[in-house]
Order: structure tokens, then sequence, then C-alpha cells
């Protein structure tokens, strides 16, 4: 591990983020309706059996049928997923695969077969089983997609704040120590939660769009307006929580990924009660000028606003991208070194690793002859991937690519929670068939709330960058062997087959909702 592909090219780096960057997105596009559609039938299905009504199945069924369509996508997807880690970042799987295989071992031997077994009863067993039965394997389906959620997530937070784990020298690789560190970390959990509630509201918006269609179309009026109770109430309470969910989330990255907020507020200069930044003109297709410290144009912030988002505290220190590379005092009293020391604590990291394997090799097993190589990397090992760095300023991620994102996320936000307020009050007050521009925005809502979950995993990730675990292990050093023709071949592979995909899905799902339901009576 001490000889990591240094030499690589970076073309191949750049194709393997790419490919990876396309599977997740395109994964990403099936996964939160899975989790959104799951909780919103399973209501519809109990009110089914505590009401006994025929119309209650007719609509659980409908929309589980396009549940089901959109299951079949979305394991597609992330089956080449995981796959990926192997071919193209085989680096990273040897270095921390002790670690990160855990939990994708358990998402799918637990969750996966949990949601398999279920989710056929679910579709063939409705005149088969009892109707408790068939509830509870609905419930259990969902659930089960939501704990094979909580898996995957639990191995992207380690990536984003390593826990539980040290490193062996002997192996070259970092080994769990405390498995429930790493699968209850607050990252995690944060993460976990935030995902799964923005999940919920994409299952919302989806109910509420085909359901306003149906109505504008003057179609299967009684299935749409009891969809639309159901999903505005969901969405208004699913937004509501998103809120509560993202201000831990941006506690959480303030204590481990400062750069990260730096980026996301294009905060260049720091200090103590900063703003948060409502809006600035940050040019989208080049990286500003960070140590120039110059403000954006149109540049317009809330006063204490960022303090309060980080801290909760709004005179509290904030550090900026400049504060971060030349180092700083956290509001804990604690100094955090600069990038450029830290790139030399990495740099002693390899070079006593190196050393220690060198006497290993000759033989020398002798606790006196290794002590010297191994008390340096003990000392340094925290900053063990920044010894693979070049220059401080690769620590810096893509700045526009973070600071539209969050606010596409949070602007997109806002505007659900005020669209799901409104239409809350309105299908439960007033009739809903004449209300057009109230129709027409449920149309229109569902792609603004793709895009803002897709935003919000934009950030996660570019926000992260140079890093495939945060100060552990840069990209370049996670990278496979691998030659970049061959990756940007299959990249266009998968763009080809995902784009069919969903061509196909959106296709099927078009076909379903034309067609309507199927009335038992």
């Amino acid at each position: 591990m001490y000889n990591l592909l240094l030499s690589v090219d970076v073309a191949s780096i750049d194709w393997s983020r790419a490919q990876f960057a396309l599977t997740a997105i395109y994964h990403w596009l099936f996964v939160p309706l899975t989790l959104g559609l799951a909780l919103i039938m399973g209501i519809m299905e109990t009110c089914y059996y505590k009401s006994g009504k025929p119309f209650w199945k007719d609509v659980a069924v409908f929309w589980q049928k396009l549940f089901g369509i959109n299951f079949a996508m979305g394991v597609a997807t992330g089956i080449i997923l995981e796959f990926e880690f192997g071919t193209n970042w085989s680096n990273y799987s040897w270095f921390v695969g002790d670690i990160f295989g855990a939990p994708l071992a358990i998402e799918g031997i637990v969750a996966f077969f949990m949601e398999s077994v279920f989710v056929a009863v679910m579709f063939f067993g409705w005149n088969k089983v009892s109707g408790g039965f068939h509830l509870a394997s609905t419930w259990l389906t969902g659930l089960g997609a939501t704990i094979s959620a909580w898996w995957i997530l639990v191995a992207n937070a380690w990536m984003q704040c390593p826990v539980g784990c040290e490193f062996n020298p002997d192996t070259v690789r970092n080994e769990m120590v405390s498995f429930m560190d790493v699968a209850l970390s607050p990252f995690a959990v944060d993460k976990f939660i935030h995902t799964v509630i923005s999940s919920w509201i994409i299952g919302a918006v989806f109910v509420v769009a085909v359901s306003s269609w149906y109505l504008l179309k003057k179609r299967e009026e009684k299935l749409a307006k009891a969809s639309i109770k159901i999903a505005s109430v969901t969405g208004l309470a699913a937004t509501v929580l998103a809120l509560g969910s993202g201000d831990s989330s941006a506690v959480r990255i303030a204590k481990v990924q400062p750069m990260k907020l730096a980026a996301m507020e294009a905060l260049y200069e720091g200090g103590n009660g900063v703003g948060l930044t409502a809006f600035a003109l940050v040019n989208p297709f080049e990286q500003p000028d960070y140590k120039a410290r110059e403000q954006h144009p149109l540049h317009v912030n809330i006063p204490k606003g960022l303090s309060v988002l980080a801290t909760h505290n709004p005179d509290a220190y904030v550090p900026g991208v400049n504060n971060i590379l030349r180092g700083y005092v956290g509001n804990d009293g604690v100094p955090v070194p600069s990038v450029k020391e830290r790139m030399e604590s990495g740099k002693k990291a390899i070079k006593a690793l190196s050393d220690y394997r060198q006497l290993k090799g000759k033989g020398n097993t002798s606790p006196e002859i290794t002590a010297s190589s191994e008390k340096i990397l003990k000392d340094n090992i925290s900053n063990f991937g920044y010894g693979y760095l070049n220059n401080e300023n690769d620590v810096v991620p893509y700045i526009p690519v973070c600071f539209y994102a969050f606010r596409i996320m949070v602007g997109v936000g806002t505007l659900l929670i005020l669209f799901f307020a409104i239409l809350t009050f309105m299908a439960f007050r007033t009739e809903l068939k004449g209300k057009k521009w109230l129709l027409m925005a449920g149309i229109i809502m569902l792609p603004l709330g793709y895009i803002a979950s897709e935003a919000g995993w934009i950030l996660a990730e570019f926000g992260r960058q140079p890093w495939a675990i945060q100060d552990m292990l840069p990209t370049r050093a996670a990278v496979s062997d691998i030659n970049a023709s061959s990756v940007a071949t299959t990249f266009f592979i998968f763009l080809a087959l995902f784009t069919t995909l969903l061509v196909v899905e959106i296709s099927i799902m078009c076909k379903q909702i034309k067609k309507g339901p199927e009335y038992s009576s």
C-alpha cells in the first residue's frame, strides 16, 4: 500500500470517477422512488386492512405495480455499482475492504433477501395469504428496502468519516476494531435519516404528479383525490423533517469535513459570526481564485447564518478555504495544522511504513529493530492520505458545483415545503379538480424533486474530493491500475445501457399510468 500507484495515469482516475458517478446518478434515480413509494403504498394497504373497502385494495395494487417496475431497475444498477469497487477501485478495496465490505455483505445477505422474499408475497399473495400477513409483507418489503439503504449509507458515511478502525502495518490495511462504531456512527445516523426522509419526499411528489395528471385528464378522480391526500400529508411531514435532519447533517459536516462546508458556501476567509450566503454570482465554469479573497458579485448573505448552521452558535468560528489551507484554531481551542504540514506528516508515515516493511522483509521481526519505524508511523498515520497529494490546493473541491448544488437542494426543498403545505390545505378543504394551476404545479414538482435529490448527492460526493476516504485515501491512490481507454469504453457502454433502462422504465411506467388501475368491483 505504501507504493500506491503514484504514477497512475490521470485519465484513468478521471474516467474511473466519471464511470462511478454515472452509475451512482442513474442508480439514485430509482432508489428514492422505491423507498418513497414503499411508505405510501404501505399506508394505502393499511387503509384497506382497517376499512375493508375494495377501493383501497385497488389503490394499493396500482401503486404497488409502479413500485415493482422501479424496484427491478434499481436492483440492476445497484449490482453494477458494487462491482465497480473491485474493477475500478481495487486499491481502495484492498486498503479498507475488511471494513467497507462488512456493511455491503450484510446488506446483500440480510436486507436484499428480506426484500426478495416479502416482495414476492406482496405481489402474488393477495388471494393466497391472510390480509394481516399480506399487510405485514408490504410493510416488510419497505422495511427491507430501508434496511438495505441503511447498510449502504453506513458504508458511504464511513468514507466521509472513517471510525472504528486501525491501520495494520503488517497487512498494510485498515482493519475494523469496532463494528458498532462503524455501524452506528453519528455521521451514518444523520446521513441515513436525511436520505430516507428525502426519499419519502420523492415518493410523495411522484404520487402527487401522477394523481394530478389524472385529475387534469378527468380520469380516476376518486383514486387521484385519495392518493393526493395521503401523499400531500406524507410530503409535508417529510419536507419539515428533512429541514431538521439537514440541519443536523450541516453541524456534522462542519466538524469532520470543514472544507466541504467552505466550498459549498464559497467561503474563502472565515471568522467569527460568519454570514450564510443567500445568493452570489459564482462562475460555474471555472474554479474561483480563492486565494485572492475577493467577494463574488451580487453577494447577499444572512448575518451570522453560517455560524448558526455550522455550530448553532451565532458567534462561533467557521474556517474558510484559505484558513484550512494555512491552518487554524477551532472553537474547541485545538489547533488544526496547515495542509502543507499534514502533507509532510503523511510523507513521513509513508516512509516509515516503507522502512517497516523492508525490515520485515529482511526477517527483522524484533520489536526493538522495528520500533522506531512503528512509532513514526503511529504518530503520523492520521495524515497518511495527505502524503499522496502533490499540492496543497488538491484538497479544495470544485467550488462552483458544491456552491450551486447546495442552493438547488435547499431552494427546491423550501419550495416543496410551501407546495405541500398549500396542497394539503387544498386537498382537505376544497375541490382540487378545478385548480388547474395547482395540478400543473404538482406535475412540475416531480422533476424538481429529483433535481434536488441528485444535487444533495452531488454535494456529498463532490465536496469530499479529493478523498475516496476522508483524510485517509485520495482517489488517485484508490484507483485500479487500469488502462484509461478501457474505462472510457465501458463508460459509454454503461451510459447507453443505463439510458436504455431509464427510457424503458419511463415507457413502462407511462403505459401503466395511462392504463390506470384495475378495479375489483
